[in-house]
């Protein structure tokens, strides 16, 4: 179907697409909501003349996207300033994003993450420190296998200095160890967590964290949360047992993220947060508390309570 027919059915059928691709640009689902919205409003803005003329409608959403997203990202470090206490991408269910976006045939899986990875917490906040242009990069190639050249047009670099974005931003990826230990592994060691602090057995909880273990909630001046990193294991572990006293009807659900199994925090028919870490070597690295309300709302469908 060319430009010139594709009708609205068509043109929407692209939104979940683009909603994946600039979630994992931006961290957090409203400000990729924005761009999309931005997107679709410059597609039909359009006359049908200026429709008619591009011939891959697809590509144009995704370079347009794209660019929107580049342009959010160039601003993001000043409104990241402003933010009250710690600021952490917002998480989401392993199945949000189901079925998006496609890798490209014959892609060489040790040059890049898995989808399931590139929508964890712990590759999301090493992506915080990326240039914009490193990340937009990296999404689009090495998670969306777009070629060179094409994100070359996106961010106003030539094909060779793209390469070299996307390769620098997969080192910090990989020397960060954001993709941490194997899921068996990895879900064992969290749910243990979640049982020792159930329980209040502060040794056994202790001694699931690594020694430079770090917890960082976000609540964004909203509701209560630490507003600076909690280093060391007695401090975290001291903190967790802390919340869950203070709080003695709160129940924690075992969940599904791109990080692994986390766990959504609910009282009553209310989701309080979202609690997920990142294990290394049997032990706790991270631990990552989503408490704001502005970054809970893909916690509350169908399914969830």
């Amino acid at each position: 179907m060319s430009a010139g027919t594709l009708g609205l059915p068509e043109v929407a059928d692209e939104r979940h697409r683009l909603l994946s691709l600039a979630y994992r640009m931006l961290g957090t689902l409203a400000e990729a909501e924005d761009a999309v919205q931005e997107t679709y409003l410059r597609w039909y803005r359009m006359t049908d003349a200026e429709r008619a003329a591009i011939t891959t409608p697809q590509a144009w959403l995704t370079r347009v996207a794209s660019r929107i997203c580049l342009d959010v990202l160039a601003s993001a470090r000043r409104r990241r300033e402003r933010y009250v206490g710690e600021w952490l991408p917002e998480p989401v269910p392993a199945d949000l994003f189901a079925g998006s976006p496609s890798p490209a045939p014959g892609a060489d899986p040790f040059d890049r993450i898995s989808l399931d990875e590139s929508v964890s917490t712990a590759v999301l906040v090493v992506m915080e420190a990326m240039t914009p242009a490193e990340r937009v990069a990296f999404v689009l190639h090495d998670v969306f296998a777009l070629p060179f050249a094409e994100i070359a047009d996106v961010v106003g670099r030539t094909p060779a200095a793209v390469r070299q974005l996307a390769s620098s931003a997969r080192r910090r990826v990989r020397e960060h160890g954001a993709v941490g230990a194997g899921r068996h592994e990895h879900d064992a060691v969290v749910r243990a967590f979640a049982h020792a602090a159930g329980t209040g057995d502060l040794d056994r909880l202790a001694g699931l964290l690594d020694p430079a273990v770090t917890l960082r909630s976000d609540g964004g001046g909203v509701v209560s949360a630490a507003r600076r990193p909690v280093l060391g294991i007695t401090n975290v572990a001291r903190f967790v047992l802390g919340v869950v006293r203070k709080s003695p009807g709160l129940a924690f659900v075992e969940e599904r993220t791109g990080d692994g199994l986390a766990y959504r925090i609910v009282q009553g028919d209310a989701v309080r947060g979202v609690l997920n870490a990142h294990v290394v070597d049997g032990r706790i690295t991270d631990v990552w508390l989503q408490v704001n309300p502005e970054k809970l709302g893909s916690w509350h469908g169908a399914g969830r309570t």
